[in-house]
């Protein structure tokens, strides 16, 4: 990793990564009412997010945060589509300033290894069919389409699903 790492997000962290997790998917057209979308005010919420699950950053020499993901351990009430023996992670995001160095794919491989170390047996993920970037981080991971899990969380939204099946653990 060069030039950053991957550590627990701290509380002084939460508004710079809500930001640019809301500027990530408003910026790359991933929101259907622009800055109008409801979902903004998600995005933006990351001490909710810490609040339910695990929030990973990248950061970097200085402490700038440069990306993020909520790690999901399993089922509750912050999954939305693990089921039992699943980790999963949601709201994967990068800044402008943090493309193109490894980031995304640092983020994905920190969460497969956290599932691996949980004893997880696979990773799912879900994801907007626009996301062709995010697809090819995934893809080259192992995930696979799942496309029997597809689900809508609103109307005229599909979300796909990936899933990754993890090696068991050895003793």
């Amino acid at each position: 990793m060069d030039g950053f790492s991957i550590r627990a997000a701290l509380p002084t962290d939460h508004d710079r990564l809500g930001e640019l997790t809301a500027a990530a998917y408003l910026d790359d057209g991933l929101l259907d009412f622009g800055a109008d979308d409801p979902y903004l005010e998600v995005l933006r919420d990351v001490a909710h997010r810490a609040a339910h699950t695990e929030v990973l950053v990248a950061v970097d020499r200085e402490g700038t945060v440069l990306g993020g993901v909520a790690f999901v351990e399993g089922p509750g009430p912050f999954a939305d589509v693990a089921r039992e023996g699943e980790a999963e992670f949601r709201m994967l995001a990068v800044a402008p300033a943090g493309r193109g160095r490894g980031i995304g794919t640092a983020l994905v491989r920190e969460c497969i290894e956290r599932a691996s170390a949980l004893g997880r047996h696979r990773v799912v993920l879900s994801t907007q069919a626009s996301m062709h970037s995010a697809h090819a981080i995934y893809e080259r991971f192992g995930f696979r389409r799942a496309p029997e899990r597809d689900w809508s969380p609103v109307r005229d939204l599909k979300l796909l699903v990936y899933v990754l099946e993890l090696e068991p653990a050895r003793a």
